[in-house]
């Protein structure tokens, strides 16, 4: 009988520290999928700056993709602060590679390849003409982006910012 009860105690033991052991693996995984996920897949970065109100506000957090997609139409991105500008930005893929942007400062209508882009999303219209002359043609591996807030936005307009390369857009804003 001693056998036997000493047995029961010794698995009882046992299972409850293999209990223990499968919740100290499941958080150990957790975590590491977690942290894996905001190192590489997704990542969060802080509005600075009214340039994309009325859409983003100034401190508002962010989520931003980091996955290798390219950015479309419209999109709202993240560029790195290693650009010529030497701050990070959150602007709005307006033009990509070949397409010509044109803009109609008097009216505020911003044109590509043409045609008259419907922008519900701006604060007001394109009226602040910054240093980049128009019409301008994007180069290959390139992109132009602006901020939502138009008349008060540091972006592609401006020389210091111009176009933007591929490899520094850090993200797309989820």
């Amino acid at each position: 009988m001693d056998t036997v009860a000493c047995r029961d105690r010794f698995n009882k033991r046992f299972k409850k520290n293999k209990d223990n052991l499968e919740w100290l693996e499941a958080i150990v995984l957790a975590v590491v999928a977690v942290s894996l996920v905001f190192t590489f897949g997704v990542r969060m970065i802080r509005v600075d700056g009214q340039s994309m109100v009325p859409t983003l506000r100034d401190g508002q957090r962010l989520l931003i993709a980091s996955f290798p997609a390219q950015p479309d139409y419209g999109d709202i991105v993240v560029i790195d602060a290693y650009t010529s500008y030497g701050e990070p930005l959150v602007k709005r893929v307006i033009g990509k590679a070949g397409d010509t942007i044109d803009i109609d400062f008097q009216n505020g209508v911003v044109y590509r390849n043409g045609q008259a882009l419907a922008e519900p999303y701006t604060a007001e219209p394109t009226y602040l003409q910054e240093s980049v002359v128009f019409p301008v043609t994007v180069p290959d591996g390139c992109l132009f982006v602006m901020g939502d807030n138009r008349n008060h936005s540091t972006d592609s307009r401006d020389e210091r910012v111009g176009f933007v390369d591929e490899r520094d857009v850090l993200g797309r804003v989820l």
